[in-house]
């Protein structure tokens, strides 16, 4: 029996093994992109850093290797059919072909900038392009509290932010996206917000009422632009607590997917039913990405989060996708 999520107008069944991964299953898949032809990339921990399927989960060919991408980050698709590839060991944010040739890499290759001092990159974490400038805008997060534009050749223009809770401060800039007019939509994890800026850096919005909000993306082909949001659980420092995580560990705790508007409604909660491996839960979206039909695709690190915390280590489901489901024609006449 399928499992189903959602409600009105955004009802998903889950396909857990919609593919099979070479390698197994213990790496985690830290982000995920598709791109204009259905096809889809999977930016993992493993052997084969770069996994490309086909858009029916079929392994096409992989790339990269643990030097290159010692720590996987997260996944951007540029509008001119390149992928940008962030590592946050490596420090870099790097455009390459979708076969894997590097174009171009802003960041030192495995130097860090001195932590939270404001200057890239110190484990950067996500990339996003400015629709009519092409500019490039960085989060810089994990040990760094700022988000870098820079021209589409490569040139830091300037940066803003700095660590704290107020707007415009950041508590790990997670992750970081454009709309179709170039406002820049940053996860603010640790503060569990989303903040809005203009492409200058000016705070525009706060969202918040989110469980550490990770992967995110702005689906810019559709007529709604909708940004979908992949949540950690709220509670994972309760794990192996006994009747803490008991306690917490609940709906309404993450983790969970979360589709707001643009104007920072929020439209849907997807698998909100806890942390775990139980129908309809999810263990730790880190990724997500959209496809042209609406399906949602999602990157789970639940091997660093779950898979190696259990007292006998073994794989867990580390990639999910979600296929929209349509209403029939019948459903859709008026009533």
């Amino acid at each position: 029996m399928s499992i189903q999520t959602g409600a009105g107008e955004f009802v998903y069944e889950m396909v857990e093994d919609w593919c099979e991964l070479p390698g197994g299953g213990l790496c985690d898949v830290a982000g995920v992109g598709v791109d204009a032809r259905g096809n889809v990339y999977l930016f993992n921990r493993g052997e084969r850093p770069v996994i490309v399927l086909d858009s029916q989960g079929e392994f096409l060919h992989s790339w990269g290797d643990a030097r290159m991408f010692p720590r996987a980050h997260a996944v951007t698709m540029g509008p001119d059919d390149t992928i940008w590839l962030t590592d946050v060991y490596d420090h870099t944010a790097r455009q390459c072909t979708l076969d894997g040739k590097v174009l171009m890499t802003i960041g030192i290759s495995g130097r860090a900038a001195p932590a939270m001092s404001g200057e890239p990159f110190n484990q950067c974490t996500h990339v996003a392009i400015h629709p009519h400038t092409g500019e490039i805008f960085v989060s810089d997060g994990y040990l760094n509290a700022r988000v870098h534009k820079y021209s589409p050749d490569g040139r830091l223009l300037y940066s803003w932010g700095e660590p704290g809770n107020e707007p415009g401060q950041f508590n790990l800039p997670h992750n970081i996206c454009t709309d179709r007019d170039g406002y820049v939509y940053v996860a603010d994890r640790h503060n569990n917000r989303v903040q809005v800026f203009t492409p200058n850096g000016r705070v525009e919005h706060v969202w918040t009422g989110m469980a550490m909000p990770c992967g995110m993306c702005i689906d810019t082909r559709s007529a709604e632009q909708l940004c979908y949001i992949g949540e950690l659980s709220s509670v994972w420092w309760t794990r192996g607590m006994g009747e803490f995580w008991q306690a917490y560990n609940r709906p309404g705790m993450g983790p969970r997917i979360s589709i707001y508007s643009l104007d920072g409604r929020l439209q849907a909660k997807l698998c909100d039913n806890g942390q775990g491996e139980g129908p309809g839960q999810l263990i730790a979206p880190h990724g997500i990405a959209v496809s042209a039909e609406g399906d949602i695709y999602v990157a789970e690190v639940s091997w660093s989060i779950f898979g190696r915390t259990l007292k006998t280590p073994r794989p867990v489901r580390n990639f999910l996708k979600l296929v929209k489901l349509r209403k029939s024609p019948r459903e859709e006449q008026p009533l």
